[in-house]
């Protein structure tokens, strides 16, 4: 099953060294997944401050600056993985080097036949 780690934290926690740090660690829990066939895709996002929320009501699209909405956290990064069960996702997720500062969310992936691969 497919789980989606998301990961919550104040974007601006981290100095510019700290995240590299961070980076560098997640890069190499990417690969060590990827050997054990659990990896799928993890990526960080950039700030809230270049993020554009689409809303489209009564057919009218409207566009505007930033997320959806204010909050303490916001939403950096994610990794996508395949796991037996969600106590193997959960162990996954603890090592997330955010998951020692902030918060990962963990929710299975409803998987929709047909999609593309």
């Amino acid at each position: 099953m497919k789980y989606m780690l998301l990961i919550y934290g104040d974007e601006h926690a981290l100095s510019e060294t700290e995240r590299k740090d961070c980076y560098a660690e997640s890069t190499q829990l990417a690969h060590d997944l990827n050997a054990n066939g659990q990896y799928v895709a993890a990526n960080p996002l950039h700030p809230t401050a270049m993020a554009t929320s689409v809303r489209v009501r009564n057919g009218k699209r409207l566009v505007t600056d930033g997320p959806f909405a204010e909050t303490r956290e916001q939403l950096g990064g994610y990794f996508l993985i395949d796991a037996k069960d969600l106590d193997e996702a959960i162990a996954v997720a603890a090592r997330i080097p955010m998951a020692r500062k902030s918060t990962v969310e963990v929710r299975p992936v409803v998987e929709i036949p047909g999609l593309p691969t």
